[in-house]
């Protein structure tokens, strides 16, 4: 089985509003000028930071609060960005570095003070057009069918795996998001694709027990 195109069958398949992101094709690989401002960047990428930051295992209730700590490093290092990366492998990087310590920071909290309830919209739902009630929910599922896949792989692959298979970033921005080689990248991304087979296939062997 060509495991790629599995793959994207069954983010298709949980996820449409991903099949509409792609059919729109991947962002541009690099910056042709520099010259972002800080306004410019935070409205041209907000809805990739919040995904990111999402996919990358922050709890739902912090989620709002670490995208902004995200913008407040963009703000203060912008003018070190010289366009040798796409911007948003610069902003994945921070992004990475931001969520990581908010969640050491969570679980050092007591549960009454993080980590629990649905306090903000899911870019991943955000389409053209209102979807129905029914369709609502169910795109909410599996959304959250998404990110529970997503929050049980190593943190290596996952990231890998949200800028290729989500995001469709190409290898080299990928690379230069995650600090890695190339090959690193092809080799994490081919292990992260096997555990997303694994964890739909749970996740659906899962549903079919309860609806017994």
């Amino acid at each position: 089985m060509n495991t790629k195109a599995s793959v994207a069958g069954h983010l298709q398949a949980v996820v449409p509003q991903l099949a509409r992101a792609h059919e729109r094709g991947p962002a541009a690989t690099h910056d042709a000028t520099v010259g972002w401002t800080f306004t410019a960047v935070y409205d041209a990428h907000f809805a990739f930071v919040w995904r990111s930051v999402r996919r990358l295992g922050v709890a739902d209730s912090a989620v709002d609060d670490v995208v902004q700590d995200v913008f407040l490093v963009v703000h203060r290092q912008l003018g070190r960005f010289r366009g040798e990366s796409s911007i948003r492998s610069w902003l994945f990087a921070i992004a990475s570095r931001v969520a990581r310590d908010s969640r050491r920071s969570l679980h050092r909290k007591p549960g009454n003070l993080g980590g629990r309830g649905r306090v903000c919209d899911d870019v991943d739902l955000v389409a053209d057009n209102a979807p129905s009630a029914h369709e609502a929910v169910a795109a909410g599922e599996a959304v959250r069918r998404l990110h529970a896949v997503l929050d049980a792989m190593p943190k290596e692959r996952r990231e890998v795996f949200i800028l290729a298979e989500l995001e469709h970033m190409s290898v080299g921005d990928i690379a230069a998001a995650v600090r890695a080689n190339v090959n690193t990248v092809y080799s994490r991304l081919r292990a992260a694709r096997a555990d997303f087979e694994r964890g739909v296939a749970r996740a659906l062997a899962n549903d079919r027990w309860r609806m017994r």
